[in-house]
Parts: structure tokens; sequence; C-alpha cells
């Protein structure tokens, strides 16, 4: 989508990184009803915590029919709360703490993970607007990422701090932002623990006051600003207490909201029912572009986690109070179209239609004509993933051989032009707009400190804006290569690897394979800081670019989404393979990694493959894909993974399905599972599943480990002392179960 103001679609398992003079008294925050807290200590007292191991989960099969075949959910009861449940899972969290705290060096990597990530500032999400530039910061002893403002003269300005409105022993979490076009309000949603549960506020940049509108149910965000007073937002509905989980992301609705007014009363700009022109499905959702300059408001339609977007189109001047305006759809999903960029009446729109690794073509936003759109950057052997327009051109961001490169295309036909960058590596977020030259933009690489810079494109150079100080980590003794691995099916897949220079090639160093593969997303280069505690150790990092990503374009996601979902679970066994015929590592010394849909990817790979492995991480992990629909974000998440509602929908999500294909009797490896209690994309009871099948059938003698966070959610706005422990239990479990040293070398 554009890139200088939609951030707020993202598939609902897409991997997300863990957060990232006095100011006025901040308003209270108006938060929506309570999300899950530690079960009381009495409830716990039902389940008696064994010396030996983890309490027991009671076996109780349920089994459904699914086109002639029958599966077994023996622990179907964990998927609804009750007493039982938090008690089983207290005891759960209880014995993995213990456990976790025993490892040698467990806090020692505490130590120095903490000392990694305070010396490290993190700024994301940085725009420009008015002249002035906004960004969150978690700076050093700082727990919570903060919205700041800095004006031309470089002066900074704490604009809001969720801490100021925690309540009790909940942390609040800074979800998004979104400036006014004269910089002058900004528009920020919060939520309690990790819920992702925002109520939209609004602060007064230059004097940090707290404006007194409130709007709860504000999760998707404000996603355009028409003025100074007013906003374009979505809102999900107002659900009974009886309704299904699967209800919460259904019937979203786009509003326009005047400041000073009841939100209940604002005006239904786009939506199912009530706008005309407007035809859509349950789980179809709208995002709503305005930008500056442009007599067009145009509607981006989403049909769950789907890439393609329909767009709907209707004249800027019929956006008033009271009024839905008309709207007339104008691209479809089948014209499979990826993002737009609006510059005047020029909509430039990303697609693969008949183009695997992507083009962009231009039409008129006032008259959308696809038949003759003309196209400005044709497919080649790079990946265009993103495009922005500013004042001076549409800068279009590329994937070459897994580097980002950036390019320049003047308007009216000038010749492109290549941005130079500072060397090999990824822009991970990018601001363009159109009222303003140039691009602002974080560039990073495996083993280089992320960077906030600047383009100007009239001088044609770079400038460090010094938002971000480089981290105090010292990566000179680490290093990094792209090589690629042979899959089952002979696919060569990227691999990168990250490692200490001095690295012994014997076989014998702890090894940390992760792998994703979802929704067409790429999975960047990333500087993390805290890593340095497991190279300091001798470990090696290797990230599987497996099929169902989007390293290679569409043609790549593709192979590795419903039918074709082996695929990715192959590249990551290909990968593993590699690493041990290269001896960098052992199968004794190997670890398997995935967080959110890439539970699919590491499920399977032990489920298919438990000799591989010394040890598994399983993050939030999607790994019961059978019972995906019936959790609140399972409908959205269909057109990637497929309905059983289908039979070969059925067919594919069986084959995907990690807890069903658990094995009694089977020698699996160390595995760590985590789960945040207020996760809305993967609900807590799909890890909790997966670790007590586990517990139940591995014969190795090897732990299972169900690590709860009970004041967490995805991982996304969590604290940067949770982020700190999280990494320090992983750490600690795998070198404990990989023959690694505890200490530093």
């Amino acid at each position: 989508m554009v890139m200088s103001r939609l951030r707020f679609a993202l598939p609902l398992l897409v991997l997300s990184a863990c957060s990232p003079a006095p100011e006025p008294p901040v308003a209270p925050v108006s938060a929506p009803p309570p999300v899950a807290s530690v079960p009381p200590a009495q409830a716990a007292a039902s389940v008696a915590l064994p010396n030996a191991g983890p309490p027991v989960a009671p076996v109780r099969p349920v089994t459904d029919v699914y086109f002639g075949t029958s599966v077994v959910d023996p622990y179907r009861w964990i998927e609804t709360p009750s007493a039982e449940r938090d008690a089983w899972t207290k005891g759960e969290a209880d014995f993995t703490r213990q456990a976790l705290d025993k490892l040698p060096g467990r806090a020692e990597l505490l130590a120095r993970i903490g000392q990694l990530d305070d010396g490290s500032v993190s700024v994301s999400d940085a725009e420009v607007w008015g002249g002035r530039t906004f960004y969150l910061r978690i700076a050093a002893g700082q727990n919570t990422q903060k919205l700041y403002v800095r004006d031309k003269s470089g002066t900074e300005k704490l604009l809001f701090d969720p801490d100021t409105v925690a309540q009790g022993d909940k942390h609040m979490s800074l979800d998004w932002f979104v400036p006014s076009l004269d910089g002058k309000l900004v528009a920020y949603g919060v939520s309690p623990s990790g819920s992702e549960q925002s109520v939209i506020h609004v602060v007064d940049a230059t004097t940090g006051t707290i404006l007194p509108d409130a709007i709860d149910r504000g999760d998707l965000g404000v996603t355009s600003w028409v003025d100074g007073g007013s906003f374009l937002y979505a809102r999900l509905q107002k659900l009974p207490a009886d309704a299904p989980p699967t209800a919460r992301y259904q019937h979203v609705r786009s509003y326009l909201h005047i400041l000073g007014t009841n939100p209940d009363d604002d005006t239904l700009v786009f939506g199912q029912g009530g706008t005309p022109g407007v035809e859509l499905t349950d789980d179809e959702w709208p995002v709503l572009v305005l930008e500056p300059g442009t007599a067009t408001l145009i509607a981006a339609v989403h049909n769950g986690v789907k890439r393609e977007r329909a767009l709907y189109v209707a004249p800027r001047a019929t956006l008033r109070k009271g009024e839905p305006p008309t709207w007339t759809k104008v691209v479809a999903y089948d014209d499979e179209v990826t993002g737009i960029a609006v510059h005047g009446d020029d909509l430039f729109l990303l697609t693969h239609h008949q183009a695997d690794r992507f083009k962009v073509v231009q039409t008129r936003a006032s008259h959308v004509d696809l038949a003759h759109a003309k196209v400005v950057v044709p497919e080649g052997d790079a990946v265009v993933n993103a495009i922005g327009a500013a004042r001076d051109a549409l800068y279009v961001k590329v994937l070459d051989g897994g580097m980002s490169r950036l390019r320049r295309l003047p308007y009216g036909g000038g010749a492109p032009e290549d941005v130079k960058l500072p060397g090999d590596g990824a822009i991970t977020e990018m601001f363009v707009e159109p009222t303003q030259p140039g691009a602002l933009f974080s560039f990073t690489s495996w083993t280089t400190s992320p960077s906030w810079l600047t383009y100007d494109p009239a001088k044609k150079t770079l400038a460090d804006t010094k938002l971000q100080p480089l981290s105090s980590a010292d990566f000179s003794g680490v290093t990094s290569v792209e090589v690629k691995a042979k899959s089952a099916d002979g696919t060569m897949v990227p691999l990168s690897i990250v490692y200490p220079k001095s690295l012994p090639m014997d076989g014998s160093s702890p090894t940390y394979l992760s792998g994703y593969g979802s929704y067409g997303s790429v999975q960047n280069p990333k500087f993390d800081p805290t890593m340095l505690a497991w190279y300091e150790r001798g470990g090696v990092y290797a990230k599987c670019h497996v099929r169902g990503g989007g390293e290679y374009g569409e043609a790549w996601h593709k192979g590795g989404m419903i039918a074709t979902k082996q695929h990715t679970i192959d590249d990551l066994l290909g990968c593993a393979q590699y690493l041990i015929d290269q001896k960098y590592t052992s199968p004794a010394h190997l670890a398997g990694h995935g967080r959110s849909a890439g539970g699919i990817t590491i499920g399977g790979a032990i489920t298919q493959r438990p000799d591989l492995f010394a040890a598994a991480l399983i993050c939030e992990g999607a790994t019961n894909a059978l019972r995906d629909e019936t959790q609140e974000g399972g409908p959205m998440n269909i057109p990637e993974f497929g309905s059983v509602k289908t039979e070969e929908g059925f067919k594919a999500l069986y084959g995907m399905d990690a807890y069903a294909h658990v094995k009694d009797g089977t020698p699996y490896p160390a595995v760590l599972v985590t789960t945040g209690m207020n996760d809305p994309r993967v609900s807590p009871w799909e890890p909790m599943k997966m670790a007590a099948r586990l517990q139940a059938a591995t014969s190795s003698g090897k732990p299972v480990l169900l690590r709860v966070e009970y004041d967490a959610g995805h991982g996304i706005g969590s604290t940067k002392a949770q982020h700190d422990a999280e990494v320090a239990d992983e750490l600690a479990f795998l070198l404990a179960h990989l023959g690694g040293s505890a200490s530093a070398k």
C-alpha cells in the first residue's frame, strides 16, 4: 500500500518484532474490556506439580470427520476457557519458569542481553509532516516505545508515554500513530497488555495536550487525515457478550470523525451496508486513502490476509458529515493489485498480474482504466515490493538477490535513477509523501546498526538524520554470508547465515535456524543487538527464506501456500541439511525456530524429521491448522491457508497441522513453546495444545516446556524487559540442549 500512511493492513499472523523539559499530565486512557490476568493462586491448587515434570493434561478425545477422514483431537477441551484450564496453564507456567531459571548461565545471559538492548536505541515509523519528524523510540533505560516529535532545529519533544497510563501491574502499549497533514496533531492507538485492542486518541504536537476524543475498537487505526480537524478510521463492530471469537474482525467499517464530536455519531464512509455502490462479504474490510493534492478518495478493500486488493473510488468532494459517498468499484481481486501510490490524479498500482516479480502501472485516479494503464516499471529479475509517491518522483523499492535497492522514477517520463545505498542491506521502513521531495528510510544489515537516512533528489545525496545512534553492540567479530540450499524437489532456497568469524567449521557449533514462509512476507536482513550474546557463545544464526514468502515474487509465495505448503517445510529441512553438510553444525547441535505462522514451518519440520534437531522453539506458533478457523483471526487467514469446508482446503490444512501429526513414542527434540495470554493473532490455546500433545508423546526424555506470558499478546507491544527475558530464556534453553557454553568465549 502507500508507504507514507498505511501500516495497519497487516496479516493476522505476520511475523512481528518485539519492542521495540517535564511534559503536561497525560489524560487517562479509555480502555477496552479487561484482558486476561494471572489466574488466582487458589485456582492452581487442583493441579499437582509433579517433581518429574510439568502437570499432565487430561486426554479427552474428540473425533472430527472431514470428507471421510477421521481426525482425533485429544485436547479439544483446552480451547474452552475454564477454571480447570486456568489451573493447568498456571501449573505449566510455574513449572517452566522454575526450569528455565535453573538453566546454566541464564542469569548471565539475561544480564548481557539487557546490557546490549539498553545500549541500543530503537527508532521506528519515522514520518515528516509540516516540517516536523515524528517517530517511536525506546531509549536507554526505557521499557516501552514512546512517541516523539523533532522540529527543524533538531529539538526533540516527548508527545506520549504509555507508561503514564499503565493500569496497575498491566503495561500499556503504543500501537501506532498518524500525524495530521500539517503536523499539528497526531492520532495514536493505545492498548493494554499486548492485546492490540487500540483506543484512538489525539495529541497536540505543539503543547503535548491530549484532546478529549477517545474511540474504542480502533485496532486497525486511523488511515488518513482529511484536514486539521477530522480523520478517517476503521472501527471494529461492537460485539455482544455471547459473540463467537470469529466475529471480532468481521463487518469492519470506516468512518469520518470530526474532533470534539461523539464517535458513536460518526459518519459511515465505507462498509457493509449503508454505503451506496459497496458490496462486501463479512470478512472484507477497508482502508481509506486520501492523499494530499488529490481529488479522489480511494478505498482499498482487504479480503482477510489476501495480498490482492479490490479498489473503490469516490470524489473527495462527496466526503461530508452525515452523508456517505457513492462508491465505484474500479479494481477487482483478479487484477492482482497489491499496492498503490497516489500523486495528484496519477494512480500508480503495484501488481503481479502476468508479472510474478511484479510491475508498476499508471492510470488516473479519477478515471481508473486498467485495460489501458501504462507500464512504468516493467517486470525484471529483481522483485518490486513497494512503491511510494513523493513530490518529485515515484520511489520504487526492489529486492535484488536478497538485498534492497531503491530506484527513483521522475514524473513525466524521465529516465529511472538508482539511489546509491550505503552498501548491501535492507530498507526496513520507508516514508515518502506527495507534498515533499525525496525519501526517508531505515537501512540496516545482519551486522550493521540501522540508520535513518534521507535522500535529497536535487543533490542526489544521502544524509544521516541522526535519529538513531549506532548501537554499542560490537559486531566486528561477526560476519554473514548469503548462500542457497537444495530443497526436496531440487529448488534452490536462499539461506542467510550469521556467525562468529572464528567459527570452527567442524559441525560442533550450536546453531539457531529460523523459517517463516507465509503471506508473501520477505524476511529482510535485520540487525538485532541482543543476538550478540549468542555469537559471543559461539552460536550460529541462520534464516531460511522458505517458499510462502516473497523473496522471489508471487510465484515464490504461491509455492508455499494451501496445497503447496509442504514446500515451506521441505525448504527449512533442506537448509538444515545444508548447515550440517557444510559443517556449520550437526543434528546434535541444531535447533529450529518458527514464530507465528512460522509455527507451521518448525512444527512440520520436527514432526517429519525429529532426528534432524536437538531442540526447537515454537513461539506464539500456529500449529493446529485444522482448528484455525474457530479463533479470532481464523476466517481472515482462509485465503492463505485454506478452509476445512472444502476438500482441497482440508487436505492442505491437515498436511500443515503439526499437532495432528505428533506421534506417540517418538523421540522428539527438546521444545520450548511460548504464548501470550492476550494474543489476538494466534489464540493461546493453540500453543497450549501443542505443548500438551508433545509432552505426552515424546520418548526422548528431553523436556517440552510451555512458557506463558500473562501480560502480553503476540509480542507486538511487549516491553523491552519482556523481550529481553524471553530472549534469555530461549537462548539459555538452546545452549542447554545443543551442547553450547552458557558463558561467553
